[in-house]
């Protein structure tokens, strides 16, 4: 698939994942951007920019954090700034604006921002190196960076378990080029390549016990995995799915069933 065609596929499964994105199920996100947030150290007056923005998770954290300044989110899916728009008219948080644009042409001037960040999107994008450095660009000398990714172990075992029983149906992941990214050094060297310096990468787990099988089914349908289990036939996705749900079910604890979210924090410095 060329690049053209990969990423109208990817704005296609996000507009569709759009209305399930902030379900319970996925209460981490609005956690990690919360720390996100803070681990900035903002005084409160900067101009920040938040790419692959989404339902806005990131955006409304770091307007909260600056009452004198004002956030800009960027994303490419219509369905994904529908939601976020929502939230903020509701929220009534009106220091931030949401606009529709790929996060590889931004087209912001260089160093229009005090900071930029970029949580759980980086690793969409093939050339990460390009993409930091597009992002870093866009803020002025001296000013933040920040990004967040999983570490390597994360939602396990149920991933592995879903990655396995979706091969025994024919299914195989694409490339894990994430990967490269899902370790402290790995982060750290990907800001280095970019001319980011003073790094620092804080590791977190943002775990929580899913009430059930089901919640982890909401998990699959909307943080990502749809795609996979979307190329099965539809009789043999419902085949798939009472298979799969039903050995998650035997991990059930009086506490519900452990989801394992390992994540790194990582800010620099421009130069």
């Amino acid at each position: 698939m060329d690049a053209q065609k990969s990423t109208s596929a990817l704005r296609e499964a996000f507009d569709t994942v759009a209305g399930g994105y902030d379900g319970p199920a996925l209460r981490f996100f609005p956690e990690s951007a919360r720390h996100l947030a803070s681990v900035l150290g903002l005084r409160g007056d900067e101009q920040v920019l938040d790419v692959a923005t989404g339902t806005g998770h990131a955006a409304l954290a770091l307007a909260r954090c600056l009452p004198r300044g004002r956030v800009t989110g960027v994303d490419f899916s219509s369905g994904m700034l529908e939601q976020a728009r929502r939230k903020a008219s509701t929220e009534d948080v009106r220091n931030v604006e949401f606009l529709e644009r790929d996060m590889q042409a931004l087209g912001f001037q260089s160093g229009a921002f005090d900071a930029a960040t970029c949580a759980f999107g980086i690793f969409f994008v093939e050339d990460m190196d390009a993409q930091l450095s597009h992002i870093a660009d866009a803020v002025r000398s001296g000013g933040q960076v920040a990004i967040t990714c999983f570490q390597e172990s994360y939602f396990h075992p149920l991933k592995e378990l879903m990655v396995r029983r979706l091969a025994d149906h024919g299914v195989q992941p694409p490339t894990q080029a994430w990967l490269r990214i899902a370790n402290e050094a790995g982060c750290r060297e990907l800001f280095e390549r970019a001319g980011l310096r003073d790094v620092r990468v804080e590791q977190r787990n943002l775990g929580y016990f899913l009430a059930d099988e089901r919640e982890w089914w909401d998990v699959i349908w909307n943080a990502g995995f749809r795609r996979l289990v979307s190329q099965l036939p539809p009789a043999e996705q419902d085949r798939f799915r009472q298979e799969h749900l039903r050995e998650v079910a035997a991990l059930s604890t009086p506490n519900g069933i452990w989801l394992d979210i390992g994540v790194l924090f990582t800010v620099g410095v421009t130069p």
